[in-house]
């Protein structure tokens, strides 16, 4: 059947909507199972199941028959989420007849559920008249189909094809949560020039005018590859030469003009329909057998883009932003975010990119709700659509119903009044209120980062990620460039003390001009481990770190990804050797304080080792976390089992600071855990010595941390020690808030908002 499976997937991803994708499985599976009957039901509005396609019932059925959850066999897959495979349907209790489908006739009964992102979407049915169960073969080929089908169901949930058919549910799409928040407005979608993956969804208003626009560009990208091939007819050889004619063979092809004139001539602008057509085609060369053309996929991409680029280019329009805009895009970068008007920015989405790239860094300082890696989302076609934001969740609804809008709409105001609200407490200390102090810092990388941070009262920096200075260029900053950054930063929260992290690259965070590819990048060559292997890159920026505290000395320097003592040694010797050159160069230095970051499982069992060696600790609880989980923290698919309040992770964050102490070593933490209000009063329980988090939750935690006693900590603390897993653990600590009062301070409650 693997044959028939990937003909039938082919199949499917090469159909134009929904309703062909429904005939196609029904049709194909039907045939590849030599069975009598192929259906496919989904999920409604009211989350009842409609029969929306069959091969071998009555088609008049065909939205007609609906089942709620749990009624008939049908809803018994919805309800259990698991495959039902009998050989007398009739005799089970939950079989129930529809005369309008004409099943009496079949007795065998397999149905999958279509499950995507944890939600049954819909039940994909095969029958036969025969009694006999389906094999295990049998059944595993339509799990399969059934997976297969879901992302197709989902996309089309999300552009309205599925509405369209008269159907409609609240399937969301998941990303990582970048900045937390709620956001509700009006999609725009933005996308570089000439990328075939992300061209919006367009139509156009004239499509004469529109053919003969098209018809005008290829004729001049025509010229343009023929101009090309003749300047460079000297400097390349024959075999090389042939590619041009390869691209005007293609630009010639009437088949494949043909297939783009159909679509504009169905309404489909001009850029929207080309891009449709050249993905197909490379679609159908990388699926070929024989190498020589599968290797053909990239050229027709690559001239596929040189067309695209003249469309684009002649038919740009400038964008139009609402007043709440959601900002969504493949790859979103600064200058994109730049160009919405000032208080127009209401929300981003991002296709590509972490919680660590440079954009979600940007909107946390901005305090702008943010989704960052929400693969599934069919963004190009989502232009001017009303679209949730769910910054807390990293959940993104399109088109919401009433019900669910209402609901985020006072999450949204209550958001506002609590903000409004906290700022009375800025300018007090953070203690607990029978006066044990804990100190609040913030994590920084840009200058609107420093404003914040400086309004919202903090009183100190610790993290200051210096690979962001590295990230707005085009090459490594020169040592003078870097000491101005570092002045700034320095400058503008004296006295207070500023801890800058030696640059850490590699994982999911990477620099244009030192690209590092590796299979598994999280494992490999990242934090000290690069900058141990570049001593040039380190010692300039320790140079330049040192020179920029002169007379503030308010400079500490921290390393990231220490795994072993030796790497400890080695930095310390380089730093060391950096202060000696700057004294012989007449700079009046200090030496700064020295600490290293505990990010990795082995760090935790050296952490006394280590404490014994540097001025001061500080817990990376991002990366610590995924280290122990096994979880990569920026992949939505896995993102339901990164739990930073793990038992494994909270007994690995009291050891590390007990074992600090020992050695009369202060303990700071660094990682979302720390803005986490709940997490944070755990922290203060255990003896962390500062806080440092994103300045928009600086407020909050404080807020907490001054309504309780370092008792009342200490007493939560040990009861969530005792506590076996997770989902124990947050629930024990949302009924402790409740009780004091402070429930509001943790992430809103939607209840179960998958049904809203």
């Amino acid at each position: 059947m693997l044959n028939d499976l990937r003909s039938i997937v082919q199949e499917v991803y090469a159909a134009t909507d929904l309703s062909s994708v429904l005939e196609i499985i029904v049709r194909r599976v039907k045939s590849a199972m030599n069975t009598e009957v192929c259906s496919v039901y989904l999920r409604n509005e009211t989350g009842a199941y409609t029969l929306m396609a069959t091969d071998g019932l009555n088609r008049e059925a065909v939205g007609r028959v609906t089942l709620a959850k749990n009624e008939g066999l049908v809803g018994l897959v919805a309800a259990r989420e698991e495959p039902i495979n009998l050989d007398d349907a009739e005799s089970h209790p939950k079989y129930q007849y529809f005369a309008e489908t004409g099943e009496e006739r079949f007795s065998a009964f397999l149905g999958t559920p279509i499950i995507h992102q944890r939600q049954v979407m819909g039940v994909l049915v095969v029958q036969q008249a025969a009694k006999r169960r389906f094999d295990e073969g049998e059944e595993a080929f339509l799990i399969t189909m059934s997976a297969q089908l879901a992302g197709v169901i989902a996309h089309a949930e999300a552009t309205g094809t599925l509405r369209a058919m008269g159907s409609k549910s609240a399937v969301r799409f998941n990303g990582v949560p970048g900045a937390s928040g709620v956001a509700i407005g009006e999609c725009v979608v933005v996308s570089p020039v000439a990328d075939l993956n992300a061209v919006p969804y367009a139509t156009c208003d004239n499509i004469e005018e529109e053919l003969a626009f098209f018809s005008r560009s290829l004729a001049a990208v025509r010229e343009d590859v023929k101009r090309l091939g003749q300047s460079l007819e000297n400097l390349l050889n024959k075999e090389e030469r042939v590619l041009f004619d390869a691209y005007l063979g293609m630009l010639d092809d009437t088949s494949l003009a043909r297939e783009v004139t159909e679509k504009i001539s169905m309404g489909l602008a001009a850029p929207y329909a080309w891009s449709e057509v050249i993905l197909d085609h490379v679609k159908t060369f990388s699926a070929m057998p024989d190498a020589y053309l599968r290797e053909r996929a990239s050229d027709v991409r690559d001239l596929g883009s040189r067309v695209l680029a003249y469309l684009q280019e002649t038919t740009q329009k400038e964008l139009v932003y609402p007043e709440k805009t959601i900002l969504v895009g493949e790859d979103l970068t600064p200058s994109m975010l730049a160009e919405v008007p000032v208080g127009q920015l209401a929300g981003l989405v991002s296709v590509r990119g972490s919680s660590n790239s440079h954009i979600a860094i940007l909107a946390r300082s901005m305090g702008i709700p943010t989704i960052m890696g929400a693969v599934d989302l069919p963004f190009t076609k989502l232009n001017g659509r009303e679209m949730v934001v769910d910054g807390y969740r990293g959940s993104v609804y399109i088109d919401p119903g009433e019900a669910l809008l209402q609901s985020y709409q006072a999450i949204l105001e209550e958001d506002l009044q609590l903000v409004a609200g906290l700022q009375s407490i800025k300018n007090l200390p953070c203690e607990t209120s029978d006066h044990h102090r804990v100190a609040l810092w913030v994590n920084t990388g840009l200058l609107a980062d420093t404003m914040l941070s400086i309004e919202r009262g903090a009183e100190g920096v610790g993290l200051y990620r210096t690979e962001v200075p590295f990230m707005l260029r085009d090459r490594f900053p020169s040592e003078e460039e870097q000491r101005l950054v570092y002045r700034e930063q320095l400058e503008a929260f004296a006295p207070h003390p500023v801890t800058m992290r030696t640059l850490d690259v590699g994982g999911d965070k990477s620099l244009p001009y030192f690209p590092i590819e590796e299979e598994n990048p999280f494992l490999g060559w990242r934090g000290i481990r690069v900058t141990l292997d570049h001593p040039e890159i380190f010692l300039g920026q320790v140079r330049a770190m040192l020179k920029a505290s002169v007379g503030l000395d308010n400079l500490r320097i921290m390393l990231p990804m220490i795994t072993n003592i030796a790497e400890v040694e080695i930095a310390q010797m380089l730093i060391h050797r950096a202060y000696d050159e700057l004294l012989e160069e007449g700079y009046d230095v200090q030496m700064p304080p020295l600490g290293v970051m505990i990010e990795v499982p082995a760090a935790v069992y050296q952490a006394k080792e280590l404490a014994a060696r540097v001025d001061f600790i500080s817990v990376g609880s991002n990366d610590l976390t995924q280290y122990l989980l096994a979880v990569d923290r920026n992949n939505p698919r896995v993102a339901d089992l990164y739990h930073p309040l793990h038992p494994a992770v909270l007994r690995a964050l009291r050891k590390i600071v007990k074992d600090a102490h020992s050695q009369g070593v202060p303990v700071s933490i660094c990682g979302e855990l720390a803005g986490e209000p709940a997490a944070a009063l755990l922290l203060v329980a255990m003896g962390y010595d500062v806080l440092s988090m994103n300045a928009t939750n600086l407020l909050k935690v404080k807020s907490v941390v001054r309504a309780v006693t370092l008792e009342q900590a200490e007493t939560l603390l040990a009861e969530v020690m005792s506590l076996p897993d997770a989902e124990s653990i947050n629930r024990c600590l949302e009924a402790a808030f409740r009780h004091a009062g402070l429930n509001r301070m943790l992430r809103p409650d939607l209840g179960d908002d998958a049904n809203i």
